[in-house]
């Protein structure tokens, strides 16, 4: 199933259920008084946060929900049922934009539920309407419709570490070895055309599809997964031991960052040369060497050298408790 990090929904809370006109009907007493009860509340609708970034896509051909309807009240002064509220579940970092008010809420904390439309009011019986100067009251109310507007909904996916790096850098097979997030990968640029997750002893990994040179106006991917990255907590550089000049390729994937956000160069980073197996040991030293004079945090690794990645793994979960 594709990856769907956009969608706009309709969503509509429950009418109110009508109040009604009834009467007492008694023995020997053809005519009693009102006894016509009211309506139900109509159901309202609540987004919840999980951690689930497949979730929209299982919305894509189910795009109109609606809450429960109240029910119309009864006889013998009998209330009508509320109905139930309806519960969407969102993934986490879901940025929720209604439409007819303008009103955005983000759902950045997993298992909260926000309250988006409320149903509508049951209707009055005409019991409600009884008093001493209306004896036998014929009227009621109908229940008010509930609140309805469509949503606009925008995945900022919340992790732990992104992987970051130009396409073909070695994110994905990284992801691969430490999870078990069997993304695509493949020898050719943007074998990634949507973002992977995987889970590491309870650290949150996300590669992120390859960024180029002018991906925050458009080039490439474009800034449409840079989005992605404003909710990480840690930012991995991945870059490939096969690049001529890494710190080039550090410096421009964070242009490209400062150009989307600067907030993103606040974040905690950490630069991964990946592929070390690739060049001669000579040539993997120097290009550390280039990359610790500009006092970055570089780690070295290979996806075939096991002790490397064991080393890789306590330095990921080290990452989080700082």
């Amino acid at each position: 199933m594709a990856f769907i990090d956009e969608l706009k929904i309709n969503i509509r809370a429950g009418k109110g259920g009508d109040g009604v006109v009834r009467w007492l009907h008694q023995k020997n007493r053809d005519h009693g008084g009102p006894s016509g009860g009211n309506g139900g509340n109509g159901g309202s609708v609540y987004l919840r946060a999980v951690r689930d970034i497949g979730l929209l896509s299982r919305y894509t051909h189910n795009k109109e929900f609606q809450a429960e309807n109240g029910i119309d009240g009864a006889k013998n002064s009998k209330y009508g049922r509320n109905g139930e509220d309806l519960i969407i579940d969102l993934p986490l970092g879901s940025v929720v934009k209604n439409l007819k008010t303008e009103k955005t809420i983000s759902l950045l904390k997993e298992g909260e539920q926000i309250l988006v439309l409320k149903g509508g009011v049951g209707g009055l019986g005409n019991e409600h309407f009884k008093a001493s100067t209306n004896i036998k009251p014929e009227e009621s109310t109908p229940g008010r419709p509930g609140e309805e507007a469509e949503f606009d909904i925008e995945l900022e996916m919340v992790v732990d570490v992104g992987f970051i790096g130009f396409p073909n850098a070695g994110k994905s097979s990284l992801l691969n070895v430490l999870t078990r997030a069997n993304a695509k990968v493949g020898n050719y640029q943007f074998t990634t055309l949507e973002p992977n997750v995987g889970d590491h002893y309870g650290v949150i990994l996300a590669d992120i599809p390859g960024l180029i040179e002018g991906a925050s106006v458009g080039r490439g991917l474009g800034h449409k997964f840079l989005r992605h990255i404003k909710r990480t907590n840690v930012i991995a550089h991945c870059i490939s031991a096969e690049e001529e000049d890494v710190l080039k390729a550090y410096t421009t994937i964070r242009g490209e960052l400062s150009a989307y956000n600067k907030e993103l160069l606040e974040k905690r980073e950490i630069v991964v040369l990946t592929k070390t197996d690739t060049v001669s040991s000579e040539e993997l030293e120097k290009k550390i060497k280039q990359l610790k004079k500009k006092k970055l945090e570089v780690v070295s690794i290979s996806i075939y050298d096991d002790p490397a990645i064991k080393a890789f793994s306590k330095i990921l979960t080290d990452l989080i408790k700082v």
